[in-house]
């Protein structure tokens, strides 16, 4: 199974971009993704940008991953 992560483009570097995953901003590969800038929401999957999303998409994604969270937190207490 593979996981991609939702992020937001702080910066683009030729073909790497800084892309910021709530708060942990990391270089990655952005080779694979066309016209991207600044402001352009994407999923990332080992170290590379996969694909540009919507805003609603990175949204629902983020809410997703969220719950997830909480759930796993609430599983550490038992």
């Amino acid at each position: 199974m593979c996981l991609g992560v939702p992020g937001i483009v702080i910066e683009v570097k030729g073909h790497e971009a800084v892309v910021d995953f709530g708060g942990v901003r990391k270089i990655v590969d952005a080779f694979l993704v066309e016209d991207l800038k600044p402001g352009d929401y994407v999923i990332v999957h080992a170290g590379a940008i996969i694909a540009k999303i919507s805003e609603e998409e990175f949204k629902s994604i983020k809410e997703i991953f969220d719950e997830l969270s909480k759930a796993l937190e609430e599983l550490r207490k038992v």
